[in-house]
């Protein structure tokens, strides 16, 4: 299953692994839209493996349950508080720029 993940995470520049009531998961799009930035959601609610995707997501983020995981440029960047760390550190931006998500 973590090859399942690897190969989502892969499908676009910013990939963001949540379920659809999940506040947390909304702040982290809401984020990365008003940035510009073109994302990719799965939602684990509505995915037939989502189960299996989340045990999976928790195996690699660390914790459960693992949502939002968010991936940049195929690599797992955190939960929402590491995305908040990076925004308000200033590395957010360089991060999404190098992935190809963010042309300004």
């Amino acid at each position: 299953m973590a090859d399942r993940v690897a190969k989502l995470a892969s499908q676009r520049a910013v990939v963001i692994f949540g379920v659809s009531n999940c506040c947390m998961c909304h702040v982290v799009k809401t984020l990365f839209t008003e940035m510009g930035v073109s994302w990719m959601a799965h939602e684990l609610d509505k995915d037939p493996h989502g189960k299996d995707v989340e045990r999976a997501l928790a195996g690699i983020v660390g914790r459960s349950p693992p949502v939002p995981a968010v991936f940049i440029g195929g690599r797992l960047v955190g939960t929402t508080d590491q995305v908040m760390t990076l925004h308000l550190g200033g590395q957010l931006v360089p991060l999404l720029r190098q992935a190809g998500a963010l042309w300004l």
